[in-house]
């Protein structure tokens, strides 16, 4: 859940039971001053009818008048001082249910005679009146809530976005252009502070990474001279004849390894250079002359191995990539589907202008994913002929040159495809 998402809804926690609270209280306010204003007309509406009747001529000694606002009527008992104010409930015709009304009574002395004064004030209007108050004021805080949201989602996002810069950043670096990434200043001091140290990291992460890099450089072109002369030395004993069948033997496996040791590090300088850019990117080379080219090369290898062959090479598709970098697309991937072959397997390879597909049967299970372009994955094992980098080599020249390549396996045949441009979104890539 983004911070942003998770703020609104903890202000929504927090406001919703403030104002619903508020609301209520300003009801109760609303229905409480109102009554008060109606028991104030009450009692001015009394002292009128006192002053009337103690005023008004009246011949019957006895009178009664009754009415649902005002009812007075002859009545036992002592006169009162004060009236008595409370609320009824008395049914209405027109509305055909009882209403809520407010009502004062009093014993008051008219001639001599106590008589019950009934006054009351129908709250039904007033009630109706509080209801569309109270809808109004919802309505209002509805629409108060609905701004400061929305005020809260627009200041957020502003003074978020210097944080959702500088994590796009890092999202999209790479390590080997760490030593051009920079994060701006911003006017918010705790995202200046976090820039400032992601600025400091940054530096520190590619100033080790040039450190190792050249050191696996140097180290990689350093151990080529003396790997020679120990392969120069050892070609020398193997013409002694004075040494038995087993020297010779421990001679000839002592120069096997040198040569495997050898290739690796051809491939790592390879791989030094590919990541350092050291290729010209504006080189085009025809992927059917280099795939013919190795078919020829492996041929014998093809026919050791009793392997058939289907190929479908169509239109002289020029690739962008330098020459180097096409033999050891092609021979890494050409090379896998016979190493990894069995006996009278099958090798199928297809290209046309849009991708490169090259399948091979195999015993060997699916390859992970998360393991398909990993160098030196521990516990895999490594042939005589291999060293592991095959497939690194092969998408380490993908990703420069921005070349999507997918594996499958299904029945027990695994296919490589390096597509010339981006294939429909649909598709799976293995990264």
């Amino acid at each position: 859940m983004k911070l942003l998402t998770k703020t609104t809804i903890y202000f929504l926690l927090i406001m919703l039971p403030l104002l619903t609270v508020s609301a209520f209280y300003l009801f109760s306010q609303f229905n409480k001053q109102i009554r008060h204003e109606i028991d104030e007309e009450l009692l001015n509406d009394q002292i009128q009818w006192i002053r009337y009747l103690d005023t008004v001529n009246l011949r019957s000694m006895v009178f009664h008048f009754s009415t649902p606002e005002f009812s007075l009527q002859p009545a036992d008992g002592a006169t009162q001082q004060k009236p008595v104010v409370q609320s009824v409930m008395l049914y209405q015709e027109v509305e055909g249910e009882k209403v809520p009304y407010r009502q004062l009574t009093q014993l008051i002395p008219i001639q001599g005679k106590t008589y019950l004064l009934t006054l009351r004030k129908s709250l039904i209007e007033r009630r109706d009146l509080i209801k569309n108050i109270f809808f109004v004021m919802m309505i209002v805080f509805g629409g108060l809530l609905g701004f400061i949201l929305l005020l809260n989602w627009l200041l957020s996002k502003r003074l978020w976005r210097p944080f959702y810069q500088s994590l796009e950043k890092v999202q999209g670096v790479q390590l080997m252009q760490l030593g051009n990434l920079r994060f701006s200043p911003t006017s918010t001091h705790e995202f200046s502070r976090l820039n400032a140290a992601l600025n400091t990291m940054a530096t520190r992460i590619h100033r080790d990474y040039i450190s190792i890099k050249e050191l696996t450089e140097d180290a990689a072109h350093e151990m080529q001279t003396p790997l020679a002369i120990a392969e120069s030395k050892l070609e020398v004993l193997l013409q002694d004849e004075s040494l038995s069948e087993a020297q010779l033997h421990a001679i000839g496996q002592s120069t096997e390894a040198l040569e495997r040791l050898s290739r690796l590090n051809h491939s790592l300088l390879q791989l030094a250079k590919i990541e350092n850019h050291q290729y010209d990117k504006t080189q085009s080379r025809s992927l059917q002359q280099v795939t013919n080219q190795y078919l020829g090369l492996l041929d014998e290898l093809i026919k050791d191995k009793q392997l058939t062959l289907d190929t479908r090479l169509s239109g002289p598709a020029a690739w962008q990539m330098p020459d180097a970098l096409a033999d050891m697309l092609v021979s890494n991937l050409l090379g896998n589907a016979i190493r990894y072959n069995y006996t009278g397997g099958q090798i199928r390879v297809q290209l046309d202008d849009q991708q490169l597909a090259i399948s091979n049967t195999s015993d060997a299970p699916a390859i992970p994913e998360n393991q398909l372009f990993q160098r030196f994955k521990k516990g895999t094992p490594v042939s005589d002929h291999s060293n592991g980098l095959g497939l690194a080599i092969v998408k380490k020249i993908c990703d420069t040159y921005n070349l999507p390549i997918r594996y499958q396996f299904e029945n027990g045949v695994h296919t490589f495809t390096v597509f010339r441009f981006s294939p429909d979104s649909t598709a799976s890539f293995a990264a």
